[in-house]
């Protein structure tokens, strides 16, 4: 499990419907994963989420310092400490998830795949949970 924490400039009134909180561009604020030994670890990096009105969506993420992947573990998210995909998402507020339907990617495999994401708004933050892709 990841948990992600994004963050923008301009903080939502609390009065728009879900879908509009979620519309605009997300600067990457933390990313923090179990690592090999069962501990939670940070990862140094940075990027962009930008959800769009008519539910489209685009990811990118650099790590800063990448640490070589292997092919044994979990499926990855990125190639060479980066990660890029596009496509678009669809709320379920009463879950208080969103699917994330990639349609393009730098990692291949995650093509076509539906990649569903716990969320909840804290402030100026959108904060989300992330399975590995499967």
């Amino acid at each position: 499990m990841t948990l992600v924490t994004l963050s923008r400039s301009q903080d939502g009134s609390g009065t728009e419907g879900i879908q509009d909180r979620f519309v605009g561009a997300w600067r990457l604020a933390s990313l923090e994963g179990e690592g090999a030994d069962g501990k939670i670890h940070g990862s140094d990096s940075t990027g962009l989420l930008v959800f769009t009105r008519d539910a489209h969506m685009s990811v990118q993420v650099m790590e800063r310092n990448p640490q070589a992947q292997t092919p044994a573990g979990p499926e990855q998210y990125s190639q060479g400490g980066y990660e890029a995909s596009f496509g678009t998402y669809e709320i379920d507020e009463r879950t208080n998830t969103f699917t994330f339907h990639v349609e393009g990617a730098l990692v291949r495999s995650l093509i076509g795949k539906d990649l569903p994401r716990a969320f909840e708004f804290s402030g100026k933050e959108l904060i989300g949970e992330v399975d590995s892709p499967g």
